[in-house]
C-alpha cells in the first residue's frame, strides 16, 4: 500500500485563515445583533442623535443598560458605530443611519440581516435533510424567514421596479397606464403587486402563491393600502394560477424555487394574451461557476443551499436550479415553456430582469 507523503503547510497562510476564520465568526454574531438592534429599536435611538453613552442609549430605547453596553461595543467593534474613548460615547454615522433605519431607501439592510438570521436558525433540520436529499419546504421555515425576505426584496423592488424594469419591457408600460391585467406569481407578502397596483389605478392584479400565511399577509397589505378593489390573492402553484387574457405576468425572485420551473412556464404561456409579457426577475448571476465567485454570489449561494435548493426538492419534479442559475438556464426554461422571444431586460447588482414573449 502506498504511504501518502504529508502535505506541506504554509504556517503564514494558515494563520491568514484562522483570522479570517475569526472575522467570519464575528460576522455571523453580528447577523443576530443587526436584527437585535432592529428589533428594539437601538438603530433608531441613534439615529440622528449624535454621540450618546451606554446610559443616554438605554433611555431612549427602553432597552436595559447593561445590554446596551455590550451591544454598542459590538457593533464598535465591526464598524457599525463610532466610538470616542474619551468620552464614552457611541454614534451612527450617516451611512449607516440611512443603511439601518430608512426604510425607503434602496440600501435599507435589516430583512437581509433577519432573513440571514432566519436562515442560520433553520439549517439543522436542512443539514439532516442534505444527508438524504429530501428537500424542505418554503412553508416550513419560521417567521424571520418570510418577514426578512420581504423586507429584504422590497426596498430593491421600491427603487426599480417602476423607474426601470417596466419601462425595460415593450409596451408594458403603455398597457398598464391603459387599464391592463396583471399576474403576480409566486407574490409571497405582495409587496411587488402592491406597488404596482398604486402605480396603475386603472389595472387589476392577482397575486398567488402556495404559502397560505403569505396570501394572509398581502391580503391585509392590500386593505391598508387603499388598493384591494383592485388586488385580489390566491393561494395557489404557479401551475394553477387562476384566469387567463394577462397583459404582464410577473415572478420576482422565485422562478428558481419552483420544483418544475418548465411546468410553470408553459402555465404562464397559457395565461398570457397573445401580445403579453412575461417578465422574471432573478438573483444577479452568471452562467459559470468561477463568474459568482464574488460577494453577492457567495450570499446568494448561501441562501440557495438552505432556502431555494431544499425548496425545489421538497416539490415535484424537483429541479432545484438553484438561486445562481444565471441567464443561460433561465433561457432554457422560459423555451421549453413555449417561449420563443427571451432577453435581458434590465439588471442591478443584485437582480438579472428578463422579458419573454409568446
Amino acid at each position: 500500500m502506498a504511504i501518502q507523503e504529508p502535505v506541506a503547510v504554509d504556517g503564514q497562510k494558515l494563520e491568514q485563515f484562522v483570522f479570517r476564520a475569526v472575522e467570519e465568526v464575528g460576522a455571523t454574531l453580528n447577523a443576530a445583533l443587526v436584527v437585535m438592534g432592529d428589533k428594539l429599536g437601538l438603530y433608531r435611538a441613534l439615529a440622528g442623535a449624535g454621540p450618546l453613552t451606554p446610559v443616554e442609549l438605554a433611555r431612549r430605547s427602553g432597552v436595559a443598560e447593561r445590554y446596551v453596553r455590550e451591544w454598542a461595543n459590538a457593533q464598535a467593534a465591526g464598524g457599525y458605530v463610532t466610538y470616542d474613548p474619551s468620552a464614552g460615547t457611541y454614534e451612527l454615522p450617516p451611512e449607516q443611519t440611512v443603511a439601518l433605519t430608512d426604510s425607503d431607501s434602496a440600501a435599507y439592510l435589516p430583512g437581509f440581516f433577519q432573513i440571514a438570521l432566519g436562515t442560520v436558525i433553520d439549517s439543522p433540520r436542512i443539514t439532516e435533510h442534505a444527508r438524504s436529499g429530501d428537500g424542505f419546504g418554503w412553508h416550513e421555515h419560521n417567521h424571520d424567514v418570510f418577514e426578512g425576505c420581504e423586507r429584504f426584496f422590497r426596498p430593491g423592488y421600491n427603487a426599480n421596479l417602476l423607474p426601470a424594469w417596466l419601462p425595460a419591457l415593450d409596451g408594458v408600460v403603455e398597457k398598464l397606464e391603459a387599464g391592463g391585467k396583471v399576474a403576480d406569481i409566486g407574490c409571497g407578502h405582495g409587496s411587488s403587486t402592491i406597488l404596482m397596483a398604486q402605480a396603475f389605478p386603472n389595472s387589476t392584479f392577482v397575486g398567488s402563491d402556495y404559502h397560505e400565511g403569505s396570501i394572509a399577509t398581502a391580503r391585509t397589505r392590500a386593505e391598508e393600502a387603499g388598493v384591494a378593489d383592485r388586488v385580489t390573492f390566491e393561494v395557489a402553484l404557479a401551475a394553477e394560477h387562476p384566469g387567463d387574457g394577462y397583459d404582464l405576468v410577473t415572478m420576482f425572485d422565485c422562478l428558481h424555487d419552483m420544483g418544475d420551473p418548465v411546468g410553470a412556464a408553459r402555465r404562464v404561456r397559457n395565461l398570457l394574451a397573445d401580445d403579453g409579457t412575461w417578465m422574471i426577475v432573478e438573483p444577479m448571476a452568471g452562467d459559470r461557476v468561477e463568474d459568482n465567485l464574488t460577494p453577492v454570489g457567495r450570499a446568494y449561494y448561501g441562501f440557495s443551499t438552505f432556502l431555494c435548493t431544499p425548496a425545489s426538492l421538497s416539490q415535484e419534479v424537483g429541479l432545484a436550479l438553484g438561486a445562481q442559475a444565471g441567464e443561460a438556464r433561465i433561457g432554457d426554461v422560459v423555451s421549453g415553456g413555449g417561449f420563443t422571444r427571451f432577453r435581458r431586460a434590465a439588471e442591478t447588482p443584485f437582480n438579472l430582469v428578463f422579458e419573454a414573449r409568446p
